[in-house]
């Protein structure tokens, strides 16, 4: 009865040392054709995939692994983009990061605004509207962390909608511990305690995007191989090798996509990258 384990567990080994040492993704699949088991992403595929078959913490699915797939990209955005992408399109079995959410939630504060109104992506594009502070998974979330602004801020949770009006003096609770302002209470200036708000909220700023349309991420590994990654409103729309064909792959944005953002707003696409208009 061992071996059939073991005879499992060096086919495994035999397929991951096959893998080049390069940038790509990987996929783990067991006995379902549509349902891969993990998926996961690298820029040294060997190396990685054969520390999953050593790993006590990957032990359970690997065990009910037959397959493992790879597909290469030239570079680490590449991979990155299109883990993503495939975590979301296949629902991995094992992946509990990446996956989309529904519905994303920020804070939107114009100048001038007394307080910042909550939005969703259903409402709102995040992609090109300005404005808009922080990515929330739900509405609680977002409220707890404007709630964690004013703690550090000394804000007042009145004044930001919060929380409703005291009675009597107007003073809010936390402005009796000194933990607000206290310009609930008059005892300063509502253009003091905003302007504490607005450079809260600074740090959290949402990137707009920054072109007329889809642009092309040119990618190129040391031999020479390239590929054209398709972007539009921070949205990863696939890969190409040619630019003709990367222009065929250009359509309205899915949706915002908060894990795509988060790859590219960080600097890939202003740091050099070789950027053209589709």
């Amino acid at each position: 009865m061992a071996e059939g384990p073991r005879a499992q567990a060096d086919a495994l080994r035999s397929q991951a040392e096959a893998l080049p040492e390069a940038p790509g993704v990987y996929l783990f699949w067991g006995r379902s054709a549509t349902l891969p088991l993990y998926i996961g992403k690298s820029i040294h595929l060997r190396s990685r995939v054969l520390s999953h078959l050593r790993d006590p913490d990957s032990a359970r699915w690997v065990a009910q692994s037959l397959l493992i797939e790879h597909r290469r990209t030239p570079g680490e955005v590449g991979a990155l983009l299109l883990e993503a992408a495939l975590v979301k399109q296949l629902q991995p079995l094992h992946n509990q990061r990446l996956r989309r959410l529904r519905h994303l939630h920020a804070w939107r504060l114009v100048d001038g605004a007394e307080r910042p109104e909550l939005v969703d992506t259903t409402r709102v594009d995040f992609a090109t509207t300005p404005h808009l502070h922080g990515l929330f998974a739900s509405r609680h979330a977002a409220q707890q962390a404007l709630r964690s602004l004013a703690d550090e801020h000394h804000l007042c949770l009145q004044r930001l909608g919060l929380e409703r009006p005291w009675r009597g003096s107007g003073a809010c609770f936390r402005a009796r511990i000194a933990r607000c302002g206290g310009v609930c209470a008059g005892h300063e200036a509502p253009a003091e305690h905003d302007a504490r708000l607005h450079a809260a909220l600074a740090a959290l700023r949402l990137l707009v995007w920054p072109h007329p349309g889809a642009v092309g991420l040119i990618e190129c590994d040391e031999t020479g191989w390239q590929q054209v990654h398709v972007l539009r409103h921070w949205c990863y729309l696939g890969s190409a090798d040619t630019l003709t064909a990367a222009r065929a792959l250009d359509r309205s944005a899915p949706g915002f996509d908060m894990d795509s953002y988060r790859i590219l707003s960080g600097g890939v696409l202003r740091e050099g990258a070789t950027l053209v208009p589709l």
